[in-house]
């Protein structure tokens, strides 16, 4: 196996890489070197067998074709050596077919050879012309031996010189035939594989391109998205704002009036803050991306003081929270971003319960999960509104009590919950209220 690899790779070295040249010149840099090999072997055989002219003819052949070889390979002349090949061929097998016995001699067989080479090098629109010469000498010598055969001298010396020289002949035609045969078949071959790797890789990127237009389109949807927020979240309660400020300014209010215009002015500017905040937390998480900080969090340090604030929020609407956790549970998970997510679910349960109404939160251990459940008996939702629910698709709505969200917030809990390696869930029912459930890792 070495040895056929060596001689694989000085076979490559001597013909030309496919990198270096094309099909048409490595053939004929390959039919040179057997051409050249089949001479050097036929010298000393016509000699031998009593075809001395024979044999001169095939050293001056060697000689020439060795020319072409070196012209070809290393000058780069590769055109100009297939043509003199051509020229060359065809006329030393016209003297060979003299001074080897015309038909009685292999010339014939040879020359169906040179056809076969021919067409394996010479450019296309050359072929027929070179398929023609060919014909027409064979056509015209034969003619020539028909009339004037005392011009073709039989030059065998015996009987069997003859059967010998028939023999070799053929048998070289057949090798030479097998290897050109084979030589174009293993090239289609790997042609043909080059093709289908190439297919292959250009389905491969344009899937890849098509993948980058889809995720191209979602960011560009995602930003007409928030700009549309941005323009029409945002500049109501601005616009309310300076409304309550000009009203100030303008009128001399009492001082009920000034203390329920300040009221509102502070609830309006909470709300702003509110969506302001959600707002730049989540383009930064879109622009520069999270740096998630994992560890093992226990829920009393990390939850409790976030519960009482929302408690007090809770409380300030009439809606009663309770809270039914074992403080004790251990979840792995990123301390700011679990309090972000429960304030905002939480946030997002008072928004949408009636004043009166009521919300548990629960955390209880299932399996190797903490499940965090924020379950209230608010207005509920339909099935098309929890669709989208956690997308930029989802529409800005207002709570119970008139409160407006920019629509993030439940987006910024499920990209943050699954950034902790949890999964969020809810169910819902129209009149009957939501729940929400965070699931998280839990520590053993």
């Amino acid at each position: 196996m070495r040895l056929f690899g060596n001689i694989n790779r000085l076979w490559i070295r001597l013909t030309g890489t496919t990198a270096e040249l094309p099909l048409e010149f490595r053939i004929f840099h390959s039919l040179c070197i057997i051409a050249i090999l089949a001479l050097a072997y036929n010298i000393p055989f016509n000699y031998l067998i009593g075809l001395p002219y024979v044999a001169l003819i095939s050293m001056v052949t060697l000689i020439i074709f060795s020319g072409l070889y070196y012209l070809s390979r290393y000058k780069g002349k590769v055109k100009s050596a297939i043509t003199v090949f051509t020229i060359v061929g065809n006329l030393l097998f016209t003297i060979n077919f003299i001074y080897n016995s015309g038909t009685y001699g292999p010339t014939d067989l040879l020359m169906g050879l040179c056809v076969l080479l021919v067409l394996c090098v010479v450019p296309k629109n050359q072929q027929k012309f070179w398929i023609a010469v060919n014909i027409s000498i064979i056509v015209a010598m034969h003619i020539i031996e028909y009339y004037y055969p005392q011009w073709i001298p039989n030059s065998y010396t015996s009987k069997e010189s003859r059967y010998f020289d028939l023999t070799s002949a053929y048998i070289v035609v057949v090798i030479v035939m097998y290897y050109t045969v084979t030589y174009f078949r293993r090239n289609y071959d790997y042609e043909k594989r080059s093709a289908l790797e190439k297919t292959s890789a250009i389905a491969i990127q344009n899937q890849h391109i098509t993948q980058q237009n889809h995720e191209l389109e979602r960011i560009n949807s995602e930003k007409n998205k928030l700009m549309s927020i941005i323009a029409h979240d945002l500049r109501s309660p601005l616009s309310n704002i300076q409304n309550y400020l000009e009203l100030i300014t303008e009128y001399e209010l009492d001082t009920t009036e000034r203390r329920m215009v300040e009221g509102d002015l502070l609830k309006v500017t909470r709300r702003t803050i509110d969506m302001l905040g959600k707002l730049l937390i989540w383009s930064k998480a879109q622009m520069d991306g999270v740096n998630v900080k994992l560890g093992y969090i226990n829920l009393r340090d990390s939850l409790f003081n976030t519960i009482e604030l929302e408690k007090a929020i809770a409380l300030k609407k009439e809606i009663i929270l309770t809270v039914e956790i074992d403080w004790d549970i251990r979840i792995v998970a990123d301390n700011d971003m679990l309090q972000l997510v429960i304030r905002n679910l939480i946030s997002n349960a008072i928004k949408f319960t009636q004043a009166g109404g009521q919300i548990s939160f629960k955390a209880k251990r299932i399996g190797g999960e903490c499940w965090l459940i924020i379950r209230d008996n608010g207005i509920g939702m339909s099935m098309d509104k929890q669709a989208e629910l956690f997308s930029l698709q989802a529409q800005s709505t207002f709570g119970t009590d008139n409160e407006k969200g920019v629509g993030l917030g439940l987006l910024l809990c499920k990209e943050f919950t699954e950034l902790q390696g949890g999964h969020i869930w809810v169910e819902s029912n129209i009149g009957e209220g939501t729940s929400f459930f965070v699931s998280m890792p839990a520590s053993n």
